[in-house]
């Protein structure tokens, strides 16, 4: 540690922001006092390591010692604090009625259930920083709570790749290194055992970006995944007090193009994810936004937005996209700032090891036949109006359609694939639309085409037998490199 800068600045009730550029890390470290990152609190002497353009801010309450000077005295963190409180509140009530025990006072004003709380606002507002400090600072209470956080956002990537949206419970404070892995470090390849915050979240694959190339199939999907989360923590007493944290895309807030203006509230009225709901909703500019709500079931709560958000434009975000299919694949690999190559931490380790999680995927070649891959019709459908007076459509939004890999231009090659779990044993149970039912067991990349052998060849997590089964392409590419 002894290339560390020298001058240092102290601040109190403070937050300092750190951005790394795709080709620099910064290495930091809390000297003395106490400070946080999203809620993971930064253990004294211990070094941490960001990079891969990753946007942090690090957040004291009663002051520390930092190694670099940019200081922001505006800050929501009190705000989200009282709503932890409020949360935990729940959490304890909750806890108490699952066990018959003594509850809180009905007159403190404790709402019944436990917290389930719907996280809105437009993009850049910090919806995902908002749902990471409250689920870090619900597992730091001490109290062994689990809560379930739930990402529907598909152009965020969550636990494993973009287009995704899952629901994984968390135990250990979330830590924030990369936007290759923004909630954390999932098992792929490497045994769950080589990380202690591995995690092993249910996924379903939307396979595009944006929540307007086909809000039909993201509305299935989340109820599939609401369904699965409530089935759960109803046979997980600590899980469900815990309650569920829920980050949603900027269409929520704002809904979608050309729909009714009551549309940003149809995934939350349904009550997928419980009976009632509480919105933290974010403004786009900074202050207190009270919001209201048409339906019973949803309770509207008050908050900031973080300020000095960065705003992250289109080639930054199809650049973490990039990031996190790469992340999936090998892992993550981030080197110490130069001049620190060789250098150790203050428990003697490297620093090389501290972004370092090498993962072996497997490249296999298999035939065509092997294989079962569906395309779902999206945003290539023609609209309703474009179809002649009294004309009924002959396919749905949501209509799987079978692609055949020795078809030209059926745009495989380099394809980001979802291997779907298995389809029902009984044949009498099954129907045209499983495939958009069906969780995700791994991704696979089809890095390259044998059209005259009817073979393909394919990059996966990690070795298995994947012949009879199914995969479903999206909309994004990846290239080997």
């Amino acid at each position: 540690m002894a290339d560390a800068p020298e001058e240092t600045r102290e601040w109190s009730l403070g937050q300092r922001r750190n951005t790394a550029s795709n080709s620099t890390q910064i290495l930091l470290w809390r000297s003395r006092g106490h400070a946080e990152v999203f809620g993971l609190e930064l253990g004294e002497g211990t070094t941490y390591l960001f990079g891969a353009e990753c946007k942090a801010a690090v957040y004291t309450w009663q002051g520390c010692r930092p190694s670099t000077e940019y200081v922001s005295d505006e800050t929501p963190m009190a705000a989200y604090m009282n709503l932890h409180l409020a949360f935990e509140q729940m959490r304890v009530r909750a806890l108490s009625k699952t066990r018959n025990s003594p509850s809180l006072d009905e007159a403190a004003g404790v709402p019944e259930g436990p917290p389930r709380v719907l996280v809105l606002g437009p993009e850049n507002a910090g919806k995902t920083t908002a749902c990471k400090i409250l689920a870090n600072y619900a597992v730091r209470a001490g109290q062994s709570w689990a809560p379930m956080f739930v990402n529907v956002d598909p152009g965020e990537g969550g636990w494993t790749v973009p287009g995704t949206i899952s629901a994984c419970p968390i135990n250990m404070p979330i830590p924030t290194q990369t936007p290759a892995s923004p909630l954390g470090s999932t098992a792929t390849s490497a045994p769950t055992a080589l990380s202690s915050a591995a995690l092993l979240p249910l996924v379903y694959w939307y396979g595009q970006s944006e929540v307007r190339q086909n809000p039909l199939l993201l509305d299935r999907l989340i109820r599939n995944l609401g369904e699965n989360v409530n089935s759960r923590q109803d046979n997980d007493p600590i899980g469900k007090s815990s309650g569920i944290i829920i980050d949603t895309p900027s269409s929520f807030a704002a809904g979608i193009s050309g729909a009714a203006s009551d549309k940003k509230y149809a995934l939350v009225k349904t009550g997928m994810f419980g009976s009632t709901i509480s919105v933290v909703k974010i403004p786009k500019s900074g202050g207190v936004c009270a919001t209201s709500s048409p339906y019973s079931s949803i309770r509207c709560c008050t908050s900031f937005r973080l300020n000095q958000v960065v705003e992250l434009d289109l080639t930054y975000r199809e650049r973490v996209h990039r990031y996190q299919i790469q992340n999936y694949m090998y892992g993550q690999h981030l080197l110490p700032p130069p001049g620190l190559a060789g250098a150790t931490t203050s428990a003697g380790d490297d620093l090389a090891d501290l972004g370092d999680s090498h993962l072996s995927p497997i490249s296999t070649a298999i035939s065509f036949d092997d294989l079962i891959i569906y395309r779902i019709i999206g945003e290539s459908i023609a609209p309703s109006s474009a179809l002649p007076i009294g004309a009924m459509r002959a396919v749905s939004e949501m209509q799987p359609v079978r692609i055949d890999p020795a078809q030209k231009g059926s745009g495989l090659l380099n394809a980001v694939l979802a291997l779907l779990a298995p389809l029902n044993p009984d044949e009498n149970e099954r129907y045209d639309e499983e495939v958009l039912d069906l969780s995700v067991a791994a991704f696979l990349v089809v890095s390259a085409l044998d059209m005259h052998n009817r073979k393909m060849t394919v990059l996966m997590p990690s070795p298995g037998l994947i012949t009879g089964r199914t995969a479903v392409m999206g909309s994004f590419e990846w290239v080997d490199q």
